[in-house]
């Protein structure tokens, strides 16, 4: 079910392939065997965060060596045609290189998880997509998708690869100028820092294609809140499961943070993989600071079947 995205298109980025799995040291593998034997037996809720997509060429917003970052808040962008400006012009350099990612060995592993039914469900704070590309199936995109743009006045939505088109055509030459300008940070969000403040102010926004509204990415801005089905069915994941797996968060955000206390206060196991500190490391019987793709490829492969076949996943928008 992996349809690996192009190469080079019409943006002219290059292709972001996914970062092998390098082998695991002894030590990394004991570490590996005490979560395994926590974990065995055990239905998975699996909470994911920026850090599993770095090896699919996206920077993390607080892993080791990230940049720091002053991301825009949904009052920003709504308070400011400038802002909204900003934004759309660098979120159309970011999205126009984020949309080669491919996913890696960990995206891939969580799916084998699911399709060998160890999983209650999967819970990510990444909007890149790259869980449904592995072909991960019962998934609560919990900060919403980069692929999809919605209308503030009307609530449509579009794919953004729609919306790529318009801004192609109303700004011609805009992503070649960008690119000998020079890129100097991605994000996860699609964003995109660049030094030309002419060539982002002259940007021209695209408007609702139905009403002429303002168009936003389809994702959870900070200020913002998660949608509450959205929240709902990410707790009803974690209540359907024997444990709670997170892959690759720092858990700074709560909205993160709140189904690792849940799944404490719940008496339920809670298994952290993320190199550097999280702030539900105090609420976790096993903590593994390593790579987090090859830690879910190795758990994929040793977990064990569940002795009872689980019951149908059901699947809902999300």
């Amino acid at each position: 079910m992996n349809h690996p995205r192009p190469g080079v298109g019409m943006t002219g980025f290059a292709s972001m392939p996914s970062a092998p799995v390098g082998q695991l040291d002894p030590e990394e593998l004991q570490a590996l065997e005490v979560a395994g034997n926590l974990l065995s037996g055990k239905r998975l809720a699996v909470l994911t965060g920026a850090g599993l997509s770095t090896d699919s060429g996206i920077p993390d917003y607080r892993g080791p060596g990230s940049a720091p970052r002053n991301p825009m808040t949904y009052q920003e962008f709504v308070g400011s045609e400038a802002n909204r400006r900003r934004y759309w012009a660098r979120n159309h350099i970011g999205w126009s290189h984020l949309r080669h990612a491919d996913p890696n060995a960990g995206h891939k592993a969580v799916a084998v998880l699911e399709r060998r039914g160890l999983l209650s469900g999967l819970i990510t704070q990444n909007v890149d997509r790259l869980h449904e590309d592995a072909g991960s199936i019962n998934v609560v995109d919990l900060h919403g998708r980069f692929d999809q743009v919605v209308c503030l006045s009307n609530g449509h939505t579009f794919t953004r690869r729609l919306i790529a088109a318009i801004l192609e055509e109303i700004n011609p030459g805009f992503l070649e100028a960008a690119l000998e300008s020079g890129v100097v940070e991605m994000a996860p969000d699609a964003d995109a820092t660049v030094e030309d403040h002419e060539l982002i102010t002259s940007f021209v926004m695209a408007v609702c294609p139905i009403c002429g509204g303002t168009l936003k990415p389809d994702f959870v801005y900070f200020g913002e809140n998660v949608p509450k089905d959205r929240v709902a069915r990410a707790y009803e994941m974690v209540d359907n499961a024997d444990a709670l797996l997170v892959a690759g968060s720092s858990l700074t955000v709560q909205s993160g943070l709140r189904f690792v206390r849940h799944a404490a206060k719940s008496g339920k196991p809670v298994v952290i993989i993320n190199r550097g500190t999280t702030r539900g490391d105090d609420f976790a019987q096993v903590k593994l600071e390593l790579g987090v793709s090859g830690a879910l490829d190795y758990l994929a492969r040793s977990l064990p079947d569940l002795p009872q076949a689980p019951a149908p996943i059901g699947v809902s928008g999300g």
